[in-house]
Parts: C-alpha cells; structure tokens; sequence
C-alpha cells in the first residue's frame, strides 16, 4: 500500500500531498479547521441533527475529515439520529493511510473506529449509522445513488480544486449531484468559490451563497433548490465575478472525458465568450 507523508497545517492537524493533482488534501490553515468550519458549520449540522434522520454525501471522502467531524457533531448532539453516509472515493489508500498514521486521533474513539471500519470494509452498519464508502471514478459511483433516488440532506463537495481535478466541478456531474440532494431541505456545501464552479451550480438549478472562509483566505459556497432568501448573499466582488469569462463552467457531457480534455474545451469557450475579460475585473478588487 503507498503511503503518504504526513505534512501539518496550521491547526496542528495533519494532511496528505496529492502528487497525481499536485496539490494537498486541505488548506495550509488547518485540515480539521477546515472540515468543521467549511462543512459542518457551514451547512449547519448541529441543528439538523435535531431530526430523527439525517442523510449526507461525502464527496471525496479522502482522509475521511469531513465524515469525522460530522459523526461527532451528530452525536454529541442527538445520539439517536438514525444517519446514512454516502461517500464517494477514488483512492482508499488515502484513508487507510490516515488510519495507518493515527492522524483521526482528534476524534473519538467511536469516530475513529468507524473511520478505520470504512476504510477496511467499504461499510459500516450499526443500528444508528449506516455508511458507505464507495470506490472510483465519482462520475460514475454516484449513477448508483441517482438511479434509486437517494437524497441527501447535506452533500459535502470536496474534491482538489478545478484546474487540477475538472472532471468533478464540470455542469453535467453537478448535475448528477444535484439530483442527490433534497429539494426541500438539502443544502450543498463547499470550499470553492470559483466562478465557473458557482456559474455550473446554477445551471443545476441550484440558488447560490456565500460562507465564511473557515480558515481559508476566500470564501465557501452553499447551494440549495429554494429561493436563496436566508443564504448568506454574494458580495458585489463576486457578483462581478459571475458576469467575467471566469464564470465560464466546465462541461463533460459524456462523463468520462480526461481534465486535458475538459480543460481545452473550456479554454476554447472563453476565447469567444461574450463575457467580459477577468483581468479587469481582479485588477479592480486586488
């Protein structure tokens, strides 16, 4: 099994280096920070565990942060909450690495085992948890989830940042995510604030907002299907942003093109959008 090297962030908790996307797993501010400010506070965990049920999608489960914080935020909560986990993970190795290394030694012993669980077995079937950590291509793992109309109440996108991993922030697999959310009460988060990203959530018939940066320098995203009265509003800076060639999205209409090919097409659509240069518009907000 490869194993990744430990590299520490500013929380003093530990993240991995990605050489096949040429970036690391989370922010230099801090992993653990950045599972529990972007994802769980934003989306605002610890009231819906509330409910008697609650359904989340990981996407991108990686060293397995974001399900981990979520457990313990659920649990210290409401202890009954019947949850459903549905993960979706390319590379294995990535968590078992981090159980190799006791890196989920922040959490609680019953966090971590269900961590080292999902890592070993794929699954996880206790009688208030039911968890699923489904390996390869995301675009294809989550056809499984849509074909028998789960949805979330909370999905968590997380996959390395567009230029290094188009393939999951293009129109058509956000899409395919967007039909895995709630249209009632689902909410979808994440730490991109990339035009396109943002440009592609709305063509999924998402309304958009912003959140608070959770450790990093820029601000989340957070999506849902109703009206976005109550969303954290979009400043004027990104606003702008949205009507620049920056908000050109990425687009794979056969859900299995390369990022070479993804990023090309997109490089094309820019060079005859009617949009506006982004030059400008950076110059004006640096």
């Amino acid at each position: 099994m490869k194993v990744f090297a430990p590299v520490e962030t500013g929380d003093g908790s530990s993240t991995f280096y990605s050489e096949a996307f040429g970036e690391r797993f989370h922010s230099r501010e801090g992993a653990c920070n950045e599972a529990q400010k972007t994802y769980v506070e934003a989306s605002n965990l610890a009231e819906r565990a509330t409910e008697k049920r609650l359904k989340i999608l990981d996407i991108c489960y990686g060293l397995g942060y974001n399900t981990a914080a979520a457990l313990e935020t659920i649990w210290q909560v409401n202890p009954a909450c019947l949850v459903e986990i549905e993960a979706l993970e390319i590379d294995v190795t990535v968590a078992k690495s981090a159980i190799a290394q006791n890196l989920t030694k922040r959490y609680k012993p019953i966090v971590q085992t269900v961590l080292q669980q999902l890592a070993a077995e794929q699954t996880v079937q206790r009688p208030t948890l039911s968890a699923n950590l489904r390996l390869g291509d995301a675009r294809q793992t989550i056809q499984a989830l849509r074909q028998k109309s789960w949805q979330a109440d909370v999905i968590f996108l997380d996959p390395f940042s567009p230029p290094h991993c188009p393939q999951l922030w293009t129109v058509e697999f956000l899409q395919q995510v967007a039909q895995c959310l709630s249209p009632s009460t689902g909410v979808l988060v994440t730490y991109s604030c990339a035009a396109a990203v943002r440009t592609a959530l709305k063509q999924a018939g998402l309304f958009i907002g912003s959140t608070r940066a959770g450790g990093r320098k820029w601000p989340g995203t957070i999506a849902r299907y109703h009206d976005a009265a109550g969303l954290p509003p979009l400043s004027l800076q990104e606003q702008e942003h949205l009507q620049t060639r920056a908000a050109v999205p990425y687009e794979d209409p056969t859900l299995c093109a390369s990022a070479q090919e993804i990023l090309e097409l997109r490089s094309q659509q820019q060079r005859v959008s009617n949009l506006l240069p982004t030059a400008p518009w950076r110059r004006r907000w640096k």
